[in-house]
């Protein structure tokens, strides 16, 4: 992936379609600034959604060491896998 490009919302809406080329063809994200701020990045789907799936295995693995390790510790009240999981999302969400 290349080094993404600056722009602001003004920029973007006037060149939607050049920002989802460059996105799409030549891999370079498009970081969308408001009043100087980053706001969002538009990337090509594909990315996306390796991005995402990596997220999951990672927070997948990470909670699988969580519930080894309190296994072999033999934690009393310990709580499922699913259930870390789920409490874990409630607090991102």
């Amino acid at each position: 992936m290349s080094e993404p490009v600056i722009a602001s919302m003004a920029e973007v809406r006037s060149h939607l379609a050049d920002v989802l080329d460059r996105a799409r063809q030549d891999e370079t994200p498009t970081i969308i600034t408001r009043r100087g701020r980053e706001e969002a990045v538009v990337l090509d789907v594909r990315e996306y959604r390796r991005l995402s799936r990596l997220a999951e295995e990672v927070e997948e693995a990470w909670l699988n060491r969580l519930a080894d390790e309190a296994e072999a510790e033999g934690l009393e009240g310990s709580v499922s896998l699913e259930e870390m999981a789920a409490l874990l999302r409630e607090r991102r969400d």
